[in-house]
């Protein structure tokens, strides 16, 4: 109840016991009817409830009491508590108004494109929607998949920016680091300092030598037919033994 004090019916009941104001004041400081400030005044209701002193609590000043009292037709007024209530952690998922609803799923698009290192349960934070809604965007499964437009969801009014800057801090404090002494991965550049010394240019430019082809032999003629005509002159004479 908006400046209201706290315990109304048991600030009301210590007015009544304690000061001489008016059923009217009473009633407009502690959002009551009047009729029900006559009520308590007469025993006929807050039977049993301990007066409050709105003094205690700083909801009210004794000045401010006495100036009341010396004016009927004054209106009280609750003073600001020094004291800040911490707000209460929100449970569940972000309430996103009706206007807004339809622009999630571009959200979520952007979200799983520009920082995959967020965890579901953080983008339900940001822009207040569910699981399954974040795998079937991921997967390319939702309803209107082709239709989506990644978009920033601190642009479209659905988280703040200092939000999204903390859960990408958290992301990736929590993102596992790779081991010390492992080495570099397959496809990581060679240092510049490799890269550049003489020796490296010099292999990288220098142009492959031609595959060495086999070596033809060189036949001579002569030598062909005489080995041939030494092998005629055995055959004949093989034969000419034969016939004998």
């Amino acid at each position: 109840m908006a400046n209201a004090p706290l315990m109304p019916k048991a600030t009301a009941v210590w007015l009544v016991d304690n000061t001489a104001l008016s059923f009217d004041q009473i009633a407009a400081f502690c959002k009551l009817h009047p009729l029900e400030v006559k009520a308590i005044a007469d025993g006929e209701a807050a039977q049993g409830i301990k007066g409050l002193d709105p003094v205690l609590t700083g909801q009210l000043t004794r000045e401010e009491i006495e100036k009341a009292q010396n004016n009927p037709t004054y209106r009280l007024k609750v003073q600001e508590s020094s004291v800040r209530v911490p707000e209460q952690k929100r449970k569940g998922p972000r309430y996103t108004p009706v206007s807004r609803r339809q622009d999630r799923p571009n959200a979520i698009l952007w979200l799983v494109k520009n920082h995959p290192e967020l965890l579901d349960a953080q983008i339900m934070r940001l822009v207040g929607t569910t699981k399954p809604t974040i795998e079937a965007i991921r997967e390319r499964t939702h309803w209107n998949s082709a239709n989506l437009v990644a978009a920033d969801p601190v642009t479209l009014g659905l988280c703040s920016q200092i939000e999204l800057d903390m859960e990408v801090e958290k992301a990736a404090k929590n993102k596992p680091q790779q081991p010390e002494g492992e080495g570099p991965l397959p496809d990581t550049l060679a240092p510049v300092e490799e890269t550049t010394t003489e020796e490296a240019m010099a292999a990288a430019f220098a142009k492959p030598a031609p595959k060495s082809q086999p070596e033809e032999e060189v036949y001579d003629a002569d030598a062909v037919f005489a080995k041939l005509n030494a092998m005629k002159s055995d055959h004949d004479e093989d034969e000419e033994g034969d016939n004998r």
